[in-house]
């Protein structure tokens, strides 16, 4: 189970030091980026909206060793309401929604209900997680998958997908990567976000509105789909160790701590020059 170290929103970015403290990036007009007072956090989640009329809703999630879970910036819909959560083991954040994966395997959830992405109660032998901006999607331990959600685009056709070790969600579609490096992608075809068929030996994945990235085993990192702010501009990036899909933007974790990024920086998000320690996947 792979907890995210490093996160990105619309208009902002985490990363999770080595130390346990987390660093931020962004203007953080919602409160998002308040996190200098978090401690002993194992993994940070970002809440991602590609609509406009809600750029500068934003929050964060960061869950601590001790399996609590904190969040600050937008509450709007009650996505921040987590402070009772308990046992939980990975946390991933969407447009208003919270979810939390509790160390049995079941799903919670807090925030927006209307689009049924928070509808995951039923679930049960969940491995890992991913929010979309109006959909949700889970990989079990036996490789299958599970989403619920808005599916306008077929980005909740998941039910036939075996092997897969771990999942991601943009907008309109969803991907998932299977246990032998294999990328597999459902839901909206036209900003070519879901061209990944041919990647392989991929080890991470991530999907931004429009975006999809992917990490190799040999550190290489690979983009499909819109490329309109820069977002998809990795192919220079080496010894990448994961990576982190905004609405816009792309962050990549390099194997010595230090942390790169593309695409939008208009409220600053991409600005992450200054860090370092933030710690490596195990």
């Amino acid at each position: 189970m792979n907890s995210p170290l490093i996160a990105a929103g619309r208009r902002h970015s985490l990363g999770l030091r080595a130390d346990g403290t987390v660093v931020a990036a962004g203007t953080g007009t919602s409160g998002e980026c308040r996190v200098e007072d978090w401690a002993q956090v194992i993994a940070v989640a970002a809440g991602n909206v590609h609509t406009a009329p809600n750029t500068g809703r934003s929050h964060s999630v960061g869950l601590r060793a001790d399996g609590t879970v904190m969040a600050t910036g937008w509450n709007g819909d009650g996505q921040g309401d987590v402070g009772h959560w308990r046992d939980i083991a990975l946390v991933a954040a969407g447009w208003r929604r919270t979810l939390g994966l509790v160390r049995d395997g079941t799903v919670l959830a807090a925030g927006r209900r209307r689009e049924g992405a928070c509808d995951v109660g039923q679930w049960r032998e969940v491995v890992a997680l991913a929010c979309g901006d109006w959909h949700s999607v889970g990989s079990r331990a036996d490789g299958t998958t599970v989403a619920v959600g808005n599916d306008r685009r077929g980005q909740c056709a998941v039910d036939s997908w075996r092997d897969v070790g771990a999942v991601a969600a943009g907008y309109l579609h969803t991907v998932g990567l299977t246990n032998d490096g294999r990328v597999l992608a459902v839901g909206d075809r036209s900003a070519g976000a879901g061209e990944v068929s041919a990647w392989g030996d991929v080890v991470a994945v991530a999907a931004g509105s429009y975006h999809t990235v992917g990490v190799t085993g040999d550190g290489r990192v690979m983009a499909a789909g819109s490329n309109e702010a820069g977002q998809c501009d990795v192919t220079g990036w080496r010894e990448i160790v994961a990576v982190a899909a905004g609405s816009t933007h792309t962050l990549g974790l390099r194997a010595d701590g230090t942390v790169v990024a593309t695409g939008n920086n208009e409220h600053g998000q991409c600005d992450v020059t200054g860090w370092n320690a933030i710690r490596s996947p195990d």
